[in-house]
């Protein structure tokens, strides 16, 4: 199958386009850091409107997006805003025009109207189900990640610990989160795709492990690997703050993807997976 991936050189995007060329599928990545061609807030785009033309189905993975540092300085600007409306502007407009497949990525944080990230997930899912594509919500999926000024948690403190030793968390660490790794969530797209007639525009996609961790069990975990490899001077310190948008009662995983998939990889065992992948960076 001929798919094209928006977004190939995010976090997601990365794994989902090694995972899909490994399976067999003829993998078109459009990223902006590739070019300015790439550029999906540009219209018109000639090089752009022809991968997704070209394409038998569309992953639109691409947005600017970050981890809660990143989010936390930048969501709420204008640049920010600014960027994430043109890009779906344009994306939605080119998929309506050449009737494409397509799943968009959108998050759990979608219902929660406190948080511009949040609302604007929520406008593109609101484009994609007129557009009778997919929508699927992601929940704090991690692995490597090439951008570290918008590195996740994971990600984050893994990277902190070999170049810092000891730092201080954004919140007080007792918040909950339900993680999922990359590998996991290429499996799901996959799935996604390939049963795409078995869904709903309305189904309720959630892709997640379906397990809660908090940030200082996360913590406790990467300690665990530096003190594997002789790092004991590695202190994650919680912060003050508290962080209860997770929990928040609107923000509830649906299981309804579980009659087609399920996660596979356990929390200890993803957080090892991308610790020895880091760790080579500082060898």
């Amino acid at each position: 199958m001929k798919v094209t991936i928006l977004g190939s050189e995010g976090q997601i995007g990365a794994y989902l386009s090694e995972y899909l060329t490994k399976k067999g599928h003829e993998v078109t990545g459009v990223d902006v850091v590739y070019g300015p061609e790439n550029d999906l807030r540009v219209t018109p785009n000639t090089y752009v409107e022809s991968k997704i033309e070209n394409a038998d189905f569309v992953f639109f993975l691409a947005f600017d997006v970050g981890g809660s540092r990143y989010l936390k300085k930048y969501q709420h600007t204008f640049d920010f805003v600014n960027n994430n409306t043109r890009v779906m502007a344009n994306t939605f407009r080119l998929l309506k025009r050449y009737n494409k497949r397509f799943v968009f990525a959108s998050s759990q944080m979608s219902n929660m109207s406190y948080s511009p990230y949040g609302v604007m997930k929520r406008v593109g899912e609101l484009h994609t189900t007129a557009l009778k594509g997919l929508t699927v919500k992601f929940w704090n999926v991690y692995g490597i990640e090439k951008d570290m000024e918008k590195a996740h948690v994971i990600t984050d403190f893994i990277r902190r610990g070999f170049e810092e030793t000891e730092f201080e968390m954004l919140t007080d660490g007792t918040e909950q989160r339900q993680f999922l790794y990359a590998e996991d969530c290429c499996e799901a797209l996959e799935t996604v795709m390939n049963c795409y007639s078995d869904f709903k525009p309305t189904d309720p996609l959630h892709i997640t492990s379906f397990n809660a961790t908090s940030i200082q069990q996360i913590a406790s975990i990467i300690q665990g690997q530096f003190n594997l490899i002789e790092r004991f001077d590695v202190k994650i310190k919680p912060g003050l703050a508290k962080d209860s948008v997770q929990m928040d009662k609107r923000n509830e995983a649906d299981t309804y993807i579980t009659g087609w998939w399920t996660p596979k990889t356990t929390i200890d065992q993803g957080i090892a997976k991308v610790f020895a992948d880091m760790k080579k960076d500082y060898e």
